[in-house]
């Protein structure tokens, strides 16, 4: 027999071997050894009462042997001809790759940045000394965005794919097995980079290809079909198919689409800022005690509400963790943020976001298809000079910024080029700046001690998703003018966050999969 009970376990009792099963036993009223498995399937943190505990949804297995809840996926050599050019190798394109191998057909990677190892060179670039590479950057580069931003794996697109399934796959490539349990799972961004390359040599053990520091310059096309790509200028390469899988920020493939007349159009997105707490701030008000508990994990927060009819929200919260500098282009400053495995940092950050749309675009051609992406950049330029054209970026307490005062000075914060105090109260585009002071108020009614002396905010947050969407139909994914080219992830417009673009990722495969079955 075989029943789902849900336990309550304290922190300081979670990773005690047989807790579970001795649990299992008491409340089933049954003896011990009649419970030969009790394995865990869901866990998440109630910290509502006084106290907070961990909520475990567990599968007890009674006289019976258990069974294996994640079976393991098999890939295995390709052996069709037709090969298919993935553009991007952020989770969409990995987890595209890896459906076509299981699918038998050939993926062939195009990636403008370097692989995980040489990006870190960049990256420590722009950290140290302000230097921006325009195709190595947080964005850019094996792995995409997703590969230094936690690693955060929590969707609410549970409708679009099997959720469960990628995690495994992030699983046998070299994450822990609590991903698969935990409500809320994250991988940490010092593991994601093994956990990448892990990917990659399956696919290239399964008979892939990955072609590193290509930049796709051109589409080949020919009477409405796509027949390969132009990398650099001047390498043709050629494909059945073309999976563009280029993450929100390849600003240069929207406009090479637009120019080749392929249709695109503007999008809703978000903006804002970078909000900081002291991490033992937010435990305190979301364990309610001051006194720290090694057995809990940092905590993190959720927060949304609608403000004169914009959504509100926090965005990307990352607890113990830090803001690093998400810039893809010299003369604009981005930020985003990201912890570690081990969540560590004495520093809780999130995105703090407000809804913009067309109506705010103040365009006279409103059939503009750059207009949300020109807004969005105009503000990271606005805030590069705001930072005396650094990447020390633009920062006020967030109790000045309500009051509407200068900081004279700044508490020490995670943001590794430095911080230039300024006045966000006056510099903000209006319309989030008032949208924000009205939503931090109210935030702080919901968490008590949210607008404190002690927290920052940190512009410009900009990059929460795609300002432009690739056109595509809803039942092939194939954009409806060039026939075989597949618009797939955030920088198509149809998923956000690593988990969603890895199902989509996924259905592109699987919908590209029929599409050659027919042509």
């Amino acid at each position: 027999m075989i029943k789902d009970i849900e336990i309550l376990v304290p922190p300081e009792f979670l990773a005690q071997k047989n807790y579970l099963a001795n649990e299992s036993a008491y409340l089933l009223e049954l003896d011990l050894s009649d419970v030969t498995a009790a394995i865990p399937i869901r866990r998440s943190i109630d910290s509502r009462g006084s106290k907070a505990v961990y909520r475990v949804l567990t599968r007890v297995f009674i006289n019976e042997k258990p069974q294996e809840i994640y079976p393991k996926l098999k890939y295995e050599p390709v052996r069709s001809k037709e090969n298919v050019i993935i553009v991007g190798s952020g989770p969409s394109g990995l987890f595209a790759a890896l459906k076509l191998i299981e699918l038998g057909i050939k993926p062939i990677i195009i990636e403008r940045g370097g692989d995980v190892q040489a990006r870190r060179k960049d990256l420590r670039s722009l950290q140290q000394d302000h230097i921006v590479n325009p195709n190595s950057n947080y964005c850019f580069g094996e792995g995409g965005a997703g590969t230094y931003s936690d690693g955060k794996l929590y969707t609410r697109s549970t409708k679009r794919g099997d959720v469960k399934k990628i995690l495994q796959v992030f699983v046998q490539h070299g994450a822990k097995e609590d991903i698969l349990i935990d409500s809320h799972p994250h991988i940490g961004s010092n593991k994601l980079p093994l956990i990448v390359k892990a990917m990659r040599e399956t696919i290239i053990k399964n008979g892939g290809e990955v072609h590193f520091n290509s930049l796709v310059t051109d589409l080949i096309i020919k009477e409405g079909k796509i027949l390969g790509v132009v990398a650099d200028q001047e390498k043709e390469i050629l494909g059945d198919c073309v999976i563009l899988a280029t993450g929100h920020s390849a600003r240069d493939m929207f406009y090479l689409l637009h120019k080749k007349n392929i249709k695109i159009e503007a999008k809703d997105f978000a903006m804002g800022v970078r909000i900081e707490h002291p991490q033992a701030l937010i435990n305190e008000i979301q364990y309610h005690t001051k006194e720290k508990n090694e057995f809990l994990p940092s905590a993190s927060y959720s927060l949304s509400i609608q403000v004169d009819g914009r959504g509100v929200y926090s965005f990307c919260m990352c607890p113990g963790g830090i803001i690093v500098p998400a810039a893809t282009l010299p003369g604009e400053i981005v930020v985003n943020g990201m912890s570690l495995s081990k969540r560590n940092s004495p520093f809780a950050n999130s995105g703090l976001v407000v809804s913009v749309n067309s109506r705010d675009w103040k365009k006279k051609d409103s059939e503009d298809p750059f207009a949300g992406l020109k807004f969005q950049q105009d503000y990271e330029r606005q805030t590069f000079e705001w930072a005396n054209k650094t990447q020390s970026a633009p920062a006020q307490r967030v109790t000045d910024f309500l009051k509407g005062k200068d900081s004279q000075s700044l508490p020490r914060a995670s943001y590794i080029p430095g911080l230039t105090a300024s006045p966000l109260h006056q510099l903000l585009p209006p319309i989030i700046r008032k949208t924000l002071q009205k939503a931090l108020i109210i935030f702080d009614r919901r968490m008590k001690g949210y607008v404190t002396d002690e927290a920052i905010i940190v512009a410009a947050e900009s990059r929460t998703s795609s300002p432009v969407r690739v056109i595509r139909d809803k039942e092939t994914y194939m954009h409806p003018q060039v026939n075989g080219l597949f618009p797939c992830g955030e920088g198509a417009g149809y998923a956000g966050g690593i988990v969603s673009s890895a199902m989509d990722g996924e259905n592109v495969a699987e919908a590209l999969f029929r599409y050659l079955k027919v042509s």
